[in-house]
């Protein structure tokens, strides 16, 4: 049975999100294993939890304390960075600055967004050279002293997870390991340090720490603050799913989720949107098509799409200029 096949299917009304250990994967045979677990995970349900990631917990500790040393920084010191100032999506976000959903008034969360860049610049770095529509380099706040490297740092590790999930990615979709390889050379992956503050209004107020949306790039890796609960994720029976904050995984996404914090008390995560570059175009691949599902949308560059969204986010659904 093909893919699409397999698919039609589905029934998508899943209660709970599967944890795939990805630390064997050595032999051919430990691959296809995990591939086989993938694809069961995002077809059923569009998340899985991983285990033995490879990014060390002190990279993860000192990346969580930076991040909340800048948050806890004056607004006015902060919007030294705003993003719609310092152009294309890179820099400080406030609250209320974005609108996932646009039937929501506005997301409640403060964020710090990043691209690419290596740790130690290079003369002539050829890592951004075709961003096209996404073009611009990133903005570092003067404190606190050690944001620029923990944030880097993490950006590679969790660079590497996505780059040993790409592979794993291709078999669950029939195809060769390398499929990606050439489409992920400099892989334009943006990544976000964000603030959830405690949600007090009403339910019905429209307003909620990120509105019901679907990520921009190929899958999402997520680092949740443990043991504080706010991820919702959209099931087939249109019901909300709770994610937990599971200590020592991280999460991959690619589906309609939500984020609610009604928790009391402040909650931090680390999204790691891994795409392709963003030069390369986006269609369909083979064996997700057949003449009974042909594709539903027509090609396009990444970077012009993933532009488009974030244009929509910022702009055309926020409510604060």
């Amino acid at each position: 049975m093909s893919l699409s096949e397999t698919a039609a299917l589905v029934s998508g009304a899943f209660d709970s999100v599967p944890i795939i250990d990805i630390g064997r994967v050595s032999t051919p045979d430990e691959r296809i294993a995990l591939a086989h677990q993938i694809r069961e995970a995002c077809m059923n349900v569009g998340f899985f939890y991983i285990r033995n990631h490879s990014i060390p917990q002190e990279t993860i500790d000192k990346v969580f304390s930076a991040m909340k040393a800048y948050f806890s920084l004056p607004l006015e010191t902060k919007m030294k960075l705003y993003h719609k100032e310092v152009g294309n999506f890179r820099g400080y976000e406030p609250e209320m600055d974005s609108n996932a959903d646009p039937t929501n008034r506005g997301d409640l969360h403060e964020g710090f967004e990043i691209s690419g860049e290596e740790l130690v610049p290079k003369e002539n770095d050829e890592m951004r050279a075709n961003d096209g529509a996404m073009a611009g380099a990133n903005v570092w706040p003067s404190e606190p002293a050690e944001f620029r490297e923990a944030c880097l740092n993490y950006y590679h590790a969790a660079l590497g997870v996505g780059r040993a999930l790409l592979p794993l990615f291709a078999l669950a979709l029939n195809l060769p390991e390398t499929y990606f390889d050439d489409k992920t050379r400099n892989s334009a992956a943006g990544m976000r340090v964000l603030h959830y503050p405690p949600q007090t209004g009403p339910e019905d107020d429209g307003i909620v720490g990120v509105g019901a949306h679907s990520d921009l790039e190929c899958f999402t890796i997520l680092w949740q603050e443990p043991n504080i609960q706010a991820l919702q994720l959209l099931n087939s029976e249109k019901r909300w799913i709770v994610a937990p904050a599971i200590p020592g995984t991280l999460v991959v996404k690619s589906t309609v989720h939500r984020v609610i914090n009604r928790t009391g008390v402040h909650r931090h995560s680390i999204p790691f949107f891994f795409g392709t570059d963003y030069h390369v175009q986006v269609e369909p691949m083979p064996s997700c098509v057949s003449p009974e599902r042909p594709p539903k949308y027509e090609p396009v560059l990444a970077g012009d799409y993933v532009h488009q969204r974030l244009q929509d986010v910022y702009y055309r659904n926020a409510t604060l200029s």
